[in-house]
């Protein structure tokens, strides 16, 4: 009997997915553990494994645009008992396609047809980079036209660049409001889609409030050149970023304030066990928030990697889904492109989010003087059905204090 493959869940709220490219073809004999595809979410780019040994037997979704739903039959395999086909050998004429997926006519045979993923011959595949496949969905290129200039003939996303020259028209459903005739409209992807989504979800439905304090950074501004100079003289050199030490101050408070640790939902409050810290990091295609699981029990050399990994992680679109889904509450930092000021939108089911700003040099306030110190501007943005105004505020003082008395971060 076939085994079916199926579009896997990939996480919490994930409903469809699309397949980027397949790695194998029908008539290959595949191995528990094989990859077998490249599938694209909302959120990421994984690699589909084999559960299942045998000879791929059919492809039914081929690589393209087509959202396939979770649990969608995508492929089926024959077990390797029994397997009535040779790895190699074009399958069987497939069986009609079920009405929820209805084939496309076929087209007349051509000398210049695109190849099809899923017809067994290795020259048909074609292997792109998942950040070039983006691209080029968006900018219109078709990646049948190209040839790689990437290892072994990949194609990256200097080639759609080149490729593109300018954007080509494209078919799109007429827009709400008149576009210049000048302007290029880009189609939404999937990623940008879910974060609108939930963007206006959370302003909707979640009763947002804010709270804002200045710190004074001139303490924590010395511990970290010390800490840099010290760490790049060590064998294994190390640099920690203002983020880095901002989010262990952040996971820290978290603890010490832990009514701001915790969820709203229709049966009750859930109070959280341990902080886990999102960390916002801006992507081409929009926002994702990995994250450093109990971070408040994290040194901060652990913090400083774990930070770093998983922001090369989202920028490959390698996140796997437990890496960025749950969350206690998210950090979001703005201050190196020097903005000073700004509040952030809460990341349900999450209820605070902490934007920081950058650190500036202004005018203080020492006792009877006014001197020149470094001040940096944090806004806490909270669910006003979870936490209270004076439990943002304990919040946020035990934030300031640890940010201006750094010795306390290693306590």
């Amino acid at each position: 009997m076939d085994i079916e493959v199926v579009m896997p869940a990939i996480g919490a709220g994930t409903t469809q997915g699309k397949i980027l490219q397949w790695l194998k073809q029908s008539g290959d004999a595949v191995k528990v553990g094989d990859i077998l595809a490249e599938i694209e979410t909302d959120k990421a780019v994984i690699e589909l494994e084999a559960l299942d040994s045998g000879i791929l037997h059919r492809i039914h979704v081929p690589a393209g645009d087509t959202e396939v739903p979770v649990g969608g039959v995508i492929a089926t395999l024959q077990p390797e008992r029994g397997a009535a086909v040779e790895a190699g050998v074009p399958p069987a004429a497939p069986a009609p396609a079920p009405a929820a997926m209805p084939a496309a006519a076929p087209a007349a045979p051509s000398v210049s047809a695109k190849p099809q993923a899923g017809h067994g011959l290795a020259a048909h595949r074609l292997f792109a980079s998942p950040s070039a496949r983006r691209l080029a969905r968006t900018l219109g290129v078709d990646l049948h036209a190209l040839a790689g200039s990437g290892p072994s003939g990949r194609i990256v996303r200097v080639d759609i660049e080149q490729a593109a020259g300018s954007p080509p028209a494209m078919p799109v459903a007429a827009p709400a409001v008149p576009i210049p005739a000048d302007a290029a409209l880009r189609p939404h992807t999937p990623m940008r889609a879910t974060i609108a989504r939930r963007l206006v979800q959370s302003k909707q439905q979640v009763p947002h409030f804010y709270l804002t304090v200045d710190c004074r950074m001139d303490a924590l501004m010395a511990a970290r050149a010390a800490l840099n100079a010290r760490g790049e003289a060590a064998p294994e050199p190390v640099r920690h970023s203002l983020n880095d030490l901002l989010a262990m101050a952040v996971a820290r408070a978290a603890r010490q304030a832990p009514a701001i640790n915790a969820q709203w939902t229709d049966e009750g409050i859930v109070q959280l066990a341990q902080v886990d810290l999102s960390i916002a990091v801006a992507l081409e295609s929009g926002l994702i928030t990995p994250i450093v699981r109990n971070a408040d029990r994290k040194s901060l050399r652990e913090i400083s990697a774990e930070i770093s990994q998983l922001a090369e992680q989202a920028r490959r679109g390698r996140l796997r889904p437990e890496q960025y889904e749950g969350g206690s509450l998210t950090l979001s930092n703005l201050g190196m492109h020097g903005v000073r000021e700004f509040a952030a939108i809460i990341n349900p089911p999450q209820s605070a989010i902490l934007a920081a700003g950058a650190v500036t040099r202004q005018p203080v306030v020492d006792g009877d003087e006014i001197r020149i110190g470094h001040v940096m501007s944090l806004t806490l943005s909270a669910d006003h059905r979870v936490v209270d105004g004076a439990v943002g505020a304990q919040f946020l003082k035990a934030v300031k204090q640890l940010l201006e008395n750094p010795i306390e971060l290693i306590l």
